[in-house]
């Protein structure tokens, strides 16, 4: 073998939480000694999932919760020591900040989409000729669907434009960062998108998902539903899992590595050569098998001279970027407006937020670590929008904290605020993207000893991303335990 006579070396680059959990698999799972290389280009493992600190409390600066209806973030953070620690959300009940006041996001939605009328009139979320069209579902012909759509075009047709303003673009945005006219219904809400081919009725077609426990992927159309346990974190913030998960793979003879760019990708007669670091003082590192965790176009420069038809496509995934601001304010100046665990902003109300999560609320352990304090994150950023993003912290600080103050009447001066900026975060699922990524994976399988992982494949929150990486896992593992010599010729 390429890497040692003795030992097969699988090489993950990207030491995100798709790539740690790929390696971790691999280290975990293999049937006979093999040796583990991650190799992340940042000065930091983990990607978007980070902690920071605020007026003296790490909190996280990434991805603050998971899906706990998937098991594998939760199977991830009990396998690597976090079991004990693992929480769900102190209260429920979020709202939307639409048409000028705070109103409780109604119940019985799947991202959205209304499953109960009543409690959707009596949330006053849309106007009354809203209301009055949603209706018509039950008396319009079938929308057909022979192929994928967007999920803006199929709702509007059915329930009219209001229901995709107010309602799903908030919900949508709140996952992609994207927008419901460019979102694909069949990679974004696959149990409905499945459901409207036999449905006529959309309203019908919901209302089937919400009162049945389809097995199979989730998709993130209960991202905020408020039944619990909807969410799960880790006590300390969801940032810690991926130090939890280094330290499991360095423990069991791993190398993760940081500052470590992987510049180049070639096949050799029995393996992989990779080519890391600066120009003047690259170095080669061969590997059995290789697993790219990293962003499309990341992964596109490195396949262009592997694989050019996943590379060309993979060139194409376009990605949106978000900002966080995270406000601490004294406790006692803002407990009497701060209710639920806070709110989405529909982009058609013209504001500047996407939305604010009441941390403190939220979680409880947070509450007890820092009884004094109210920390509040806001979310700014969508597709497109990169404008807002070129702001300097200052000001965009201030925006963040005018809207949140229009909207929950706070005007007390924050203690301490932190800005973070993740540029290029969220893949979109462009309509047509489960074709994309069908293709791309067709290609790549051709290549024995590669696999990819992470958000811009099969879904983009934490327990997709963990799945993404042990499927790759599985694959590279397939390989090696075949024996297999991919001589080319």
């Amino acid at each position: 073998m390429s890497a040692s006579e003795q030992v097969p070396h699988v090489v993950v680059v990207g030491g995100g939480i798709a790539g740690l959990s790929a390696a971790l698999a691999v280290q975990q799972q293999a049937k006979g000694p093999v040796r583990v290389t991650v190799l992340e280009a940042a000065p930091a493992i983990g990607g978007k999932l980070a902690v920071r600190e605020v007026a003296g409390v790490l909190v996280d600066s990434g991805a603050e919760s998971m899906l706990a209806r998937r098991p594998e973030g939760l199977g991830l953070a009990r396998a690597v020591g976090l079991g004990p620690d693992l929480v769900h959300p102190a209260v429920l009940g979020a709202s939307l900040w639409t048409r000028g006041h705070l109103r409780p996001l109604p119940g019985g939605q799947l991202m959205g989409l209304p499953g109960d009328l009543r409690a959707l009139a009596g949330s006053r979320v849309l106007s009354l000729r809203g209301l009055a069209r949603i209706p018509l579902d039950h008396l319009l012909p079938r929308t057909r669907v022979l192929r994928d759509t967007s999920v803006g075009s199929y709702v509007g047709a059915r329930l009219g434009r209001e229901v995709v303003d107010r309602l799903v673009e908030p919900l949508l945005g709140g996952v992609y960062a994207g927008h419901a006219d460019e979102l694909s219904l069949d990679a974004t809400l696959p149990q409905l998108s499945g459901a409207v081919r036999v449905e006529r009725s959309l309203l019908e077609a919901v209302r089937q998902i919400l009162g049945s426990n389809v097995p199979g992927r989730p998709d993130p159309s209960t991202q905020a539903a408020d039944v619990a346990p909807v969410f799960a974190s880790v006590r300390g913030g969801l940032g810690r899992l991926p130090a939890q998960v280094a330290a499991r793979l360095t423990a069991g003879g791993a190398t993760v590595r940081t500052g470590a760019t992987v510049r180049a990708l070639r096949r050799t007669p029995d393996g992989w050569r990779l080519v890391v670091g600066p120009t003047r003082d690259a170095e080669v590192v061969l590997a059995d098998a290789v697993v790219l965790a990293v962003p499309a176009a990341s992964a596109a420069r490195l396949l262009s001279t592997v694989a050019r038809p996943a590379a060309d496509v993979l060139s194409t995934v376009e990605y949106a970027s978000v900002g966080l601001v995270t406000f601490a304010f004294a406790a006692s100046d803002v407990a009497d407006r701060l209710h639920g665990t806070g709110f989405l902003v529909p982009p058609v109300d013209g504001r500047f937020l996407k939305a604010a999560t009441y941390s403190s609320n939220k979680w409880g352990w947070l509450a007890k670590r820092a009884p004094d304090l109210a920390l509040v994150r806001t979310s700014i950023g969508r597709h497109h929008e990169v404008s807002d993003l070129q702001r300097d912290d200052a000001d965009l600080a201030a925006l963040a904290l005018a809207d949140l103050g229009a909207a929950t009447g706070i005007v007390s001066k924050p203690v301490d605020v932190a800005v973070t900026r993740w540029g290029g975060a969220l893949p979109q699922y462009a309509v047509g993207h489960l074709d994309k990524v069908t293709g791309v994976h067709r290609a790549v399988h051709e290549l024995p000893g590669l696999a990819l992982c992470g958000a811009a494949y099969d879904g983009v929150g934490v327990p997709a991303c963990i799945g993404s990486g042990q499927a790759a896992a599985t694959r590279v593992l397939a390989t090696l335990a075949q024996g297999r010599q991919w001589r080319h010729g």
